[in-house]
């Protein structure tokens, strides 16, 4: 994540600017996840504008909805002179606030995931896309120095991204607390950011029932399996007990979200029960709540980003 960039807190003068979000970086590294969560966040979305076009667009918008323009090298007049142009135009601008979202990722990450999907980098031809990623970085670096917010997704997943996204750019008034609980896999380390993390290896293991090892934790089986452990019920009611304890003290401290974490050894079965039963029990006592399972998001993203390939050429 960013430099020193915290997450926005609205004040009475941005109330009378036009909020304006110019959102790029290169191509792979979640531009389009980002704008999407923008969108769902309440932002008016419009992506590879011709940036000549921009003033005459803000222009018209209202200030009451924030703005999120996305930039590419897909841009008609896309160049760094003219990005750095229209952000010191709209900076100078009091009628606007400004902002600029940089989503990068380490270059040997961005070949993976154009070799994982086959798809094309759009400086390239038919050929490996590492000569364009390079070309792309060099181009967007004047404006990566520029940026406001820095986000790195080289390690994260989609809703990785969405999450550190909501801290920054929810508009919402009085969004207060958000939660998210996930699972992981002690093997592949503990997950960034975590705040409160609990270790699920103690309990009944369905992995080394035949039956249950190919299933997971989201599975009605491999639940039953997990919460039929003796140990279960008083570990889940006193991890419940705490995490409910403690929340309405983190926000008097003003904190807007907190990270709980279940772990166990493959990140599969008890930490997903885990996981999916405490982020049901935390939503019924009235706190917003986002889920996730880190090991089964791994497996499955390359299966997502081939999917959204498809659908990509099909549009076109």
């Amino acid at each position: 994540m960013r430099k020193d960039a915290e997450p926005h807190l609205p004040d009475h003068t941005a109330e009378r600017q036009q909020r304006v979000v110019l959102v790029t970086g290169p191509s792979g590294a979640g531009r389009s996840t980002a704008i999407r969560a923008l969108e769902d966040m309440g932002f008016e979305v419009i992506d590879n504008l011709p940036l000549s076009l921009v003033p005459r667009l803000l222009d018209g918008l209202t200030r009451a909805t924030p703005v999120a323009l996305g930039l590419d090298v897909r841009n008609r007049d896309f160049s760094a002179a003219n990005v750095m142009e229209l952000i010191d135009r709209l900076t100078r601008d009091p009628a606007y606030a400004c902002e600029v979202l940089f989503i990068d990722c380490s270059p040997d990450r961005l070949v993976q995931r154009y070799n994982e999907t086959r798809r094309r980098h759009p400086l390239s031809d038919e050929g490996p896309p590492d000569t364009a990623i390079r070309v792309e970085r060099d181009l967007l670096e004047q404006i990566r120095t520029r940026a406001d917010v820095l986000i790195d997704t080289t390690e994260l997943t989609p809703h990785d991204l969405r999450a550190e996204l909501a801290q920054f750019y929810d508009p919402r008034p009085g969004a207060g607390l958000t939660l998210s609980v996930e699972s992981f896999s002690y093997k592949r380390g503990v997950p960034r950011g975590i705040d409160m993390m609990f270790d699920c290896r103690f309990l009944a293991n369905p992995h080394w029932v035949d039956a249950l090892r190919p299933l997971d934790g989201r599975d009605r089986p491999v639940r039953d399996y997990v919460m039929a452990d003796p140990r279960y019920a008083e570990f889940f009611e006193r991890v419940r007990d705490l995490i409910l304890f403690a929340l309405p003290a983190q926000v008097e401290e003003g904190k807007s979200h907190l990270a709980i974490g279940f772990g166990c050894t493959g990140g599969q079965h008890r930490s997903v029960t885990m996981t999916e039963n405490m982020a049901d029990a935390l939503a019924q006592s009235g706190w917003q709540v986002s889920k996730r399972h880190r090991e089964l998001e791994r497996r499955e993203a390359p299966r997502w980003m081939s999917a959204q390939a498809d659908r990509q050429k099909g549009a076109a």
